[in-house]
């Protein structure tokens, strides 16, 4: 009689270092979170260490993706994938028709980077818990944020923008950048503001049907061009420091 070979297992650092290259963010904490929220069940050894499978880490990484790339709440993926566990045939929750409700508008883009010019994506709502757990950010680094005024909120929810500051936030932690930092960052963001209203106030003054329409494409085409002047700049000023 042959054996089945038994399935192998890995501890939760094992799993880590398998999706790390792809999710540099993700971390212990992180995927005790997502256990916690009933969306993975590893196995537990009689002393209580988990044990994960090859399967467990593919479900980890759907759950990541999904709240990366499409900025899916934990409980729209946890609907998901417990349908799919029931053996129901359905389709992600991002293939799903969006409600005609409102037009998307110009965001950021998935990774949490600057929307490309012209590159339209969908609006979104995060709780303060879907934020922290978007951006891998704690309570005091989005505290600080929102203290600077670098992070703001409509009601009880952010926006794409506000995942995308604390996203880089976070990251630029990583490399002894601080909020204080940032001050300076947004101030001249606000000039950049400035410049835009300047040049679209007389279109907003302007009497009759399509005034709001072109003052908002204007205004819109201004930020991409100031945005890539920005680029260009630091990116001259980088050449400059590193050929010293």
């Amino acid at each position: 009689m042959s054996v089945q070979p038994a399935r192998r297992t890995m501890t939760i650092g094992d799993a880590l270092a398998l999706l790390r290259p792809d999710f540099p963010d993700v971390t212990v904490s992180k995927i005790r979170f997502l256990e916690a929220e009933g969306l993975i069940e590893p196995q537990r050894t009689p002393s209580g260490y988990r044990k994960f499978t090859p399967a467990d880490v593919d479900r980890l990484r759907f759950i990541l993706s999904a709240q990366r790339d499409h900025y899916l709440p934990l409980r729209v993926i946890k609907e998901y994938l417990q349908a799919r566990d029931r053996g129901e045939e359905v389709d992600p929750p991002w293939a799903a028709p969006a409600r005609p409700a409102r037009a998307p508008r110009r965001l950021v883009a998935a990774d949490g980077a600057a929307a490309a010019p012209g590159e339209d994506v969908p609006d979104v709502r995060l709780t303060r818990r879907q934020l922290l757990d978007g951006a891998a950010a704690d309570e005091e680094l989005l505290a600080e944020l929102e203290d600077a005024g670098l992070v703001r909120r409509t009601g009880r929810h952010y926006g794409a923008e506000a995942l995308a500051v604390t996203r880089a936030a976070a990251a630029l932690g990583r490399h002894g950048v601080q909020v204080r930092h940032l001050r300076a960052v947004k101030a001249a963001a606000d000039r950049e503001l400035g410049l835009i209203e300047q040049a679209v106030a007389p279109l907003l003054r302007r009497r009759g049907p399509g005034g709001p329409e072109e003052a908002e494409r204007t205004a819109r085409a201004i930020a991409d061009l100031l945005a890539r002047v920005h680029a260009a700049l630091v990116c001259a000023g980088l050449r400059e420091t590193l050929d010293r």
